[in-house]
Formats: C-alpha cells, structure tokens, sequence
C-alpha cells in the first residue's frame, strides 16, 4: 500500500517499497564498495538482478558524500544513482555536510542524465545510524533547495521515500516545520 503527501510543486512524500516505483531514478543509500548491503542497499540489488552487481565492479567504489549512477536492468526505474552516506559517529566528523553532499551529488547526476523524476530513501537513517529526525531535516533542505534553484522550473519531480510509518511521520513532522 501507498501513501502520498504532496507538498511543493515538484515534491511528493509516499511510504513505498522503492524498488517498485516507475520513476525514471531511485537512489541507493550504498556502502563504500557499491557492491550491496543490507537494507535498501540490498533490496534495490536483489530487485535490479546480477548485471547491477556486474556494473558495480567496473565501477571501483565511491567515496562518502558522493555518487555514482548505473543502469536500473530489472528495476521499473532506468537509473539507479548509488550515494554513500556518512556513518553517524556523534555528529562531531562533519556527518551533516557529508549526509547534504550526498543529495547535491545526486541532484548533479540527474541533472547530467536529464533525469525528471528521482526517489529518494532516507539516506543514512538505517544501518548507519544517522538520527532520523535530523536526516529528514537534512534531506528536505536539499531537495527545497534544488526544487527552488532548478527542478521547479523543469519539471523535475522529487520524491522522498519512506519504508516504515516512523520514517514517514518524521518526514511529515518536519516537513510542517519548514
């Protein structure tokens, strides 16, 4: 089951399963290695089949704060944009500017690719223990910002992408905030 929040021109709230979504981008909240994981990581590879993890390995990994884009093969989406977010060590190693770096290089990418429609997890909040709260705010300030500098203008549609209830009512409860 869906749920949709619409918010901004060019931005949507859903609680879905991401790999499911016919949107021309999803991103990966990948590790270093770019060669799965777990969680989101490890749906998104389970769903795009083997050549995903064939691709990966020409690839050669990607550093923290940055991306990387491949082929969506099995996936509804043509593209997956692969972005490493920083591990939450205590917020003292620069984690935020790392997390936000993340969205701007994937934005970049979409840009260069002429991607219109991306997704997006809440990148670091699982296994990397980044605070949910805190991702959320980081995340919606990056895609405000986009949407406001360039996506608006395009057409460019941007979803936030929630797996659980409690990732999608902290979105929501920082989204009445901004």
């Amino acid at each position: 089951m869906k749920t949709y929040l619409r918010n901004l021109d060019g931005f949507s709230l859903v609680m879905a399963d991401i790999t499911r979504l016919d949107v021309q981008a999803i991103v990966n909240a990948a590790n270093n290695t770019l060669l799965g994981g777990g969680g989101v990581d490890g749906a998104i590879h389970r769903a795009a089949g083997p050549e995903l993890l064939e691709e990966c390995r020409c690839i050669g990994g990607c550093p923290t704060g940055e991306a990387r884009i491949t082929r969506g093969y099995r996936l509804p989406a043509g593209w997956i944009i692969h972005t490493v977010g920083p591990i939450w060590r205590g917020g003292g190693f620069g984690e935020d500017e790392l997390l936000a770096r993340c969205y701007k290089s994937c934005f970049s990418l979409a840009a260069r690719h002429g991607i219109r429609s991306i997704a997006f997890p809440a990148i670091s909040a699982g296994a990397y223990g980044f605070p949910l709260e805190r991702a959320c705010r980081i995340a919606l300030s990056e895609m405000k910002a986009f949407l406001e500098e360039e996506g608006e203008e395009n057409g460019v549609e941007v979803i936030a992408v929630c797996y659980s209830p409690a990732a999608y009512q902290c979105y929501q409860k920082v989204l009445s905030e901004l």
